[in-house]
């Protein structure tokens, strides 16, 4: 198996110790990419981890040819769109808690 090489969408406080490490830590795993709205947040967030990108803008982060999966770890209003984003680049995704509020959704 490759190595599945991970961006994560929303840096907050569950990735700095539960699933940002994690990526890492994993066997044939590996984050490359990490992306907040805070441009600042995010270079920090970076830095502290030795992950080698970041973004402030999501569909960079999507588009990276250098990403092959992503996680959205945002709060979960934004879940259903970030999700729908990421499978319409034709990248797997994974959800942190549901991909949407609402059947409908």
């Amino acid at each position: 198996m490759a190595t599945v090489k991970w961006g994560i969408i929303g840096v907050g406080k569950v990735t700095e110790v539960k699933s940002g490490p994690g990526f890492q830590r994993a066997d044939e795993s590996e984050l490359v990419a990490v992306m907040r709205r805070t441009g600042s947040r995010a270079a920090d967030y970076a830095a502290r981890h030795g992950v080698p990108r970041w973004y402030d803008d999501a569909d960079e982060l999507i588009h990276d040819d250098e990403v092959d999966a992503v996680y959205v770890a945002t709060p979960p209003d934004s879940h259903r769109d970030y999700a729908v984003r990421v499978l319409e680049a034709g990248k797997p995704v994974y959800v942190e808690k549901p991909m949407a509020r609402t059947a409908e959704e």
